[in-house]
């Protein structure tokens, strides 16, 4: 509140927070984090794009089942 008063009092443009938008980016950005916890994937020891897509397919399906 005290964020929003001052805003007011400064004059600046309210910020907008439209809650759909931010729940589904939230979800991307928790997938991302995931799918980051797999060492090949962060790092990418695997430099052939077909090995890489196959990783990441396998990590997400794997994420997927687990939830």
């Amino acid at each position: 509140m005290d964020q929003l008063a001052g805003r007011r009092r400064r004059r600046e443009r309210p910020c907008g927070l439209d809650r759909a938008v931010h729940r589904r980016r939230n979800v991307v950005e928790r997938c991302f984090h995931r799918l980051k916890q797999w060492r090949g994937i962060a790092t990418r020891y695997g430099k052939n794009p077909d090995r890489y897509l196959a990783a990441i397919t396998l990590a997400s399906t794997l994420i997927w089942l687990q939830t």
